[in-house]
């Protein structure tokens, strides 16, 4: 079961506490807090997060299309996110929040 963060969202909503490293290894940045979103799309890691790990943006942005029609664009990176004991490899994008999300890809 998720926990609920009443204190940043009303409704509570559910957040995710995970943890991201390197793929090539190398020390986990712990406590980094994703919303739960099923209808999201992509998964969304905090910029801070993944620049205290090293980590830099592969390839070329990614533009994005919000559930209001405006479109940003996001650097991606690679890289382990630690979830549920479980690590998921793959690209994900970075945004200037100090929470993300954590979607469905």
């Amino acid at each position: 079961m998720p926990n609920y963060d009443a204190s940043r969202y009303d409704p509570p909503a559910p957040v995710a506490q995970v943890a991201l490293r390197a793929v090539n290894g190398g020390p986990l940045q712990h406590d980094v807090f994703l919303l739960l979103d099923t209808g999201a799309d992509i998964t969304l890691l905090p910029r801070v997060a993944v620049e205290l790990l090293g980590v830099r943006p592969v390839g070329t942005d990614y533009e994005l299309l919000g559930f209001d029609g405006s479109r940003t664009t996001a650097p991606a990176v690679e890289l382990d996110m630690i979830f549920l004991k479980k690590a998921y490899r793959g690209r994900y994008l970075l945004i200037d929040d100090d929470r993300g999300v954590l979607g469905r890809d």
